[in-house]
């Protein structure tokens, strides 16, 4: 039987606090991301960070999405730390986030610990050049297509204004 397809990060554990470098109160820059193991047949990956906990985790109201990769070659084994588009593996499309930037936008929720699932999918196809998609826009693409999923999940609550709803930046 094969080996579930995995993604991991060297700088935090599964379930563990994200370090403040990946988010919007530090360096606002992609943390480095591995994977391995993606299932046979894959011909491209995508991966979506995203915060379910937007605005508030004890009322979620939306699913704030940080980052949008597609056509991600099936050969490359992650994305390096702070990895700007330019500098991501050849072939990499890159959405829009909820910040309406074709980047990493780390997290600054406005109250409360939220959760950031990096999410990568294994596809059975190189989707067409979509331009600049949504979270929504590749979701939808992406049906009737994966092959394999994994999930990474990292934690975080401001420290600087902890607890402000309105703080400077206030977004999740």
């Amino acid at each position: 039987m094969p080996k579930p397809l995995v993604l991991t990060s060297p700088r935090f554990k599964d379930g563990d606090l994200i370090p403040i470098a990946f988010t919007g109160e530090g360096e606002d820059i992609a943390p480095p991301l591995h994977w391995e193991n993606p299932p046979a047949g894959t011909k491209s990956l995508a991966l979506i960070v995203e915060d379910p906990d937007a605005p508030d985790p004890k009322r979620p109201q939306r699913i704030f999405c940080h980052q949008v990769l597609y056509n991600i070659p099936p050969g490359a084994q992650g994305v390096p730390e702070g990895a700007r588009p330019d500098a991501l593996p050849p072939g990499t499309r890159v959405g829009l986030n909820d910040f309406g930037q074709q980047a990493y936008g780390g997290p600054m929720p406005p109250i409360g610990r939220h959760r950031y699932f990096f999410r990568l999918y294994a596809l059975d196809t190189v989707l067409s050049d979509l331009g600049r998609p949504t979270r929504a826009d590749l979701l939808k693409a992406m049906e009737g297509h994966v092959l394999g999923e994994a999930d990474l999940i990292g934690l975080y609550e401001r420290i600087h204004h902890r607890g402000a709803a309105n703080g400077p930046g206030a977004s999740a």
